[in-house]
């Protein structure tokens, strides 16, 4: 069991959300960073979309009231257990009495922190993520607050060095001086005007403050026209879809992202780089790269071949670590 000892607004509990869900009007939800919260539970031997916590309020503490692996994974924060410094992307066993603190991001914007076995919540619709719109999954359908406590799902003892392990090859992360976001052309693409591409695809936008678990706005220069009056009715949008409102300035949708929308659509986001978007910081530039859908399908099944790769060494580390 651990305690959380800093309330937030923001600190919620996630898997991989509810995709299946949202033909009936639900938002997918879910792990911001899915690889980041994949890579902890990987760590631990869970399963990837074992339920663990989102940080994105710093400094976060938890104490825990029994002996539990657990791993810290995703933005790069300083990390202590009591008084021990603790490595990027590290897992390590914590004593009861013992408390974990995560410090404001050197890099990034979002931690996790996954514990052995994954949270015990009820599931909701198939998935133990909070879904702060609709208030409920997680716990309470709530985000954490001080002196809430959490219970882990039963699992067997994971023996891990007292000094703990971690990954060779820890979680990319955007540069601080610009991210670059690969796009396919969505279904209003075409109407807007040669202009209005040219500067998507060429100028930096800046991640605005306006950016949340639903959605990310940016703002540029220059704003994005249609060439010709354009009226939709409100239609189905996924997480990466890039929408274009009347001011004619980009918005994201994230993984809380309502189920549909009207405005027009000029890009989706590719999966592998929805997740460095979310740990991008306010007030980075943000460049939009065009690719085909091909390239597209390969960088996904990159990513999910290398996951496997990762899985196995890991595996492979544990039957050698000298306890």
């Amino acid at each position: 069991m651990i305690e959380i000892l800093t309330g937030s607004s923001l600190n919620t509990i996630q898997d991989f959300g509810r995709p299946h869900a949202m033909a009936m009007g639900v938002a997918q939800g879910g792990a911001m960073d899915r690889l980041a919260l994949s890579h902890g539970n990987l760590l631990l031997d869970n399963p990837v979309d074992a339920a663990g916590i989102e940080i994105v309020f710093f400094p976060f503490r938890v104490r825990f009231h029994a002996e539990t692996s657990f791993a810290a994974t995703g933005a790069a924060c300083p990390a202590t257990l009591d008084d021990l410094k603790l490595p990027r992307d590290w897992a390590i066993t914590a004593r009861p009495g013992q408390t974990l603190t995560l410090r404001a991001p050197e890099q990034g914007a979002r931690a996790y922190l996954t514990l052995r076995g994954g949270l015990d919540m009820p599931p909701v619709l198939g998935a133990r993520s909070t879904d702060l719109k609709g208030g409920f999954g997680g716990l309470e359908g709530r985000a954490l607050q001080k002196g809430d406590r959490l219970s882990c799902l039963a699992a067997s003892t994971l023996r891990l060095p007292a000094a703990g392990y971690g990954l060779t090859r820890p979680c990319p992360l955007p540069p601080a001086d610009g991210t670059r976001i690969r796009v396919l052309p969505a279904a209003e693409h075409d109407v807007f005007t040669p202009e209005s591409l040219q500067t998507f695809h060429s100028a930096a936008w800046t991640l605005t403050p306006s950016a949340n678990r639903m959605g990310y706005r940016l703002e540029g220069q220059n704003v994005l026209k249609l060439s010709r009056p354009l009226s939709l009715f409100s239609h189905g949008i996924l997480p990466g879809t890039v929408q274009v409102p009347p001011a004619g300035q980009p918005i994201i949708q994230m993984m809380d992202a309502n189920t549909c929308g009207g405005y027009p659509k000029i890009a989706t986001v590719i999966a592998p780089d929805l997740r460095l978007l979310s740990q991008t910081v306010v007030g980075t530039p943000v460049h939009f790269e065009t690719i085909t859908r091909d390239d597209a399908v390969q960088i996904i099944r990159r990513e999910a071949a290398e996951l496997s790769r990762l899985a196995t060494e890991i595996a492979t580390l544990r039957t050698q670590l000298v306890f």
